[in-house]
């Protein structure tokens, strides 16, 4: 069997990605208490970092079910404005759910829109910060992106994003996609396709914002810790969760994922304490740019 990859299609990329985050949405909503229960942090220092105040318009890239918009959100009140998209429609459904249940649908607007096309906002399409939590790092195109993503900000309006650092880095999102590689002898991604990882080398990221124009561009690096009750635990969240494993397996016989699963349970057994709980530390990547 040939180990011959076809060549990287960012049309093929985006609809694959659409179909796994829409299959992924009903499992972010059952873990989303444990995930955001840690990575509200991330979204308190983006938008601590875009200087967000009342009054604010405020653009979600890549949203999901509703981080940062939410955080952004409760900060713009009483006369802002949180426009959230994302390219999953199932996401971006759960999401304008809970602003509602948070009494936020009233300065909340959510859009099904690939981050790359925000122009398709309208060309009056104006804000004074624009937010990514774990987006940019899916972007085939962040040159172009980080271009129009500027062209929307209004005069010193601040880009605030979010970017996981290196895999070892990274153990909630590393030890299950490793263990998931090494059982099926899965090559690993070109240098430069987009993924979680994509964007872990800091000055490159910083030369990134520069290039496209981006003034007074600060980066601040810091960890967060996820819990769970037993390894067995972390294994389930990614089942419900992880697109990019699924998207792995798609191919492979029930044994194989079984065989795989149960190997991710391993791999994280070594973290486990004298009572089964597990405890991940990672490394979070904020960076912000002012237009």
């Amino acid at each position: 069997m040939s180990n011959t990859r076809p060549a990287f299609n960012p049309d093929d990329f985006k609809a694959e990605q659409r179909l796994l985050w829409d299959k992924a949405a009903a499992g972010w909503q059952t873990w989303w208490e444990t995930i955001d229960r840690r990575a509200q942090k991330v979204s308190d220092k983006i938008v601590e970092l875009a200087e967000i105040k009342p009054g604010d318009r405020v653009l979600d890239i890549a949203a999901g079910i509703g981080e940062p918009a939410v955080t952004a959100a409760r900060k713009v009140i009483p006369n802002g404005k949180v426009v959230a998209t994302d390219i999953s429609p199932q996401m971006l459904a759960i999401a304008k759910t809970r602003a509602t249940s948070f009494g936020l649908d009233g300065i909340m607007e959510f859009r099904e829109i690939d981050g790359e096309k925000l122009d398709l906002l309208g060309p009056t399409a104006k804000f004074d910060a624009i937010l990514s939590r774990w987006g940019l790092m899916f972007f085939p195109n962040l040159q172009g992106a980080l271009g129009t993503i500027k062209q929307m900000l209004v005069t010193n309006g601040r880009l605030c994003a979010a970017v996981w650092s290196a895999p070892s880095k990274v153990p909630f999102l590393d030890l299950a996609f490793g263990a998931a590689m090494k059982q099926t002898n899965a090559p690993a991604p070109p240098p430069g396709t987009p993924g979680p990882f994509a964007l872990a080398d800091v000055e490159a990221l910083k030369q990134s914002f520069s290039q496209a124009g981006f003034k007074d561009i600060k980066t601040d690096i810091f960890q967060i810790t996820f819990e769970f009750d037993s390894p067995e635990s972390y294994t389930r969240l990614h089942q419900q969760t992880a697109t990019r494993i699924h998207a792995m397996l798609a191919n492979y016989s029930e044994d194989v994922k079984k065989r795989v699963w149960n190997s991710i349970t391993e791999a994280v057994l070594q973290y486990a304490d004298p009572h089964g709980r597990v405890n991940l530390d990672n490394e979070v990547i904020c960076i912000v740019g002012k237009n």
